[in-house]
């Protein structure tokens, strides 16, 4: 009994399955009195046993892996969809701020529903390649205002983030995983000065990279999550495309 607590319900659900099988062909033999013809089908039925195996394990399961990971995506994309609703869009506007080349790449971010994939996939290739060079320093005045908006931001939301870093399930998204990363990277940075209004020139270049680094990621992901809504909701996708924070015309009002 310790054994077959130890193994759990399925080893315990085994035996009584085999249990069954035996009682059966006693029976079986008991009632027809065929030694030849109840040998003969058990054999068969053994000799079926490694297809019934290919079936189950290389075909079923499989369809029934494939189904789960469609539903683990789904549901990552919702965290992904929380994660813009209550930091990405924010944070991407903030940062934006601080992209004083950004009309380089502007027309290129305009998504709206006409986009096809091969717009997307350019898209993601201009982001990949474009030269980020984040302006955080005192060459801008507002830039200093932009940074303490910035960490004030990102600081109210500690707790948000650190749900989502707690999130398992995020594991199976490698990039997004990685864009938490860098922005909590960037809230811890920016928490631990008492003053970013008045920091060395160096320290501002140390910035200027974290910021970077979390914009480019977001500006990726971001892509990739706009793809998604507008394949398959395009309603969410509609309010996406009114708060686009690379379109200086956008609004959430609808006016068309």
């Amino acid at each position: 009994m310790e054994i077959t607590k130890k193994m759990g319900w399925k080893f315990r659900v085994g035996i009584l399955l085999v249990l069954a099988s035996a009682i059966l062909y006693i029976l079986n033999f008991a009632i027809f009195h065929d030694q030849h013809h109840l040998f003969f089908y058990i054999s068969i039925d053994i000799a079926f046993v490694p297809i019934e195996v290919l079936l189950v394990v290389l075909v079923i399961e499989a369809a029934i892996n494939e189904k789960e990971k469609k539903v683990m995506l789904e549901k990552l994309n919702m965290v992904i969809g929380v994660f813009f609703s209550e930091v990405g869009t924010d944070l991407l506007t903030d940062i934006y701020k601080f992209d004083f080349e950004s009309d380089k790449i502007r027309d290129k971010l305009l998504v709206n529903s006409t986009w096809s994939e091969k717009d997307f996939a350019n898209a993601e290739e201009v982001v990949k390649n474009y030269n980020y060079d984040l302006d955080i320093k005192r060459t801008d005045p507002k830039s200093l205002e932009f940074l303490e908006d910035t960490r004030e931001f990102l600081m109210s939301k500690r707790k948000f983030l650190l749900a989502l870093l707690e999130n398992p399930n995020l594991l199976e998204h490698e990039t997004f995983t990685e864009l938490l990363r860098a922005v909590f990277h960037l809230l811890e940075e920016l928490e631990k000065r008492e003053d970013v209004r008045n920091l060395p020139e160096t320290d501002y270049d140390h910035l200027s990279i974290d910021t970077e680094r979390a914009y480019t990621l977001i500006i990726y992901e971001w892509l990739q999550y706009m793809e998604h809504l507008m394949k398959n909701y395009p309603y969410l996708f509609s309010l996406a495309v009114r708060t686009n924070p690379f379109n200086p015309d956008a609004k959430v009002e609808v006016d068309y």
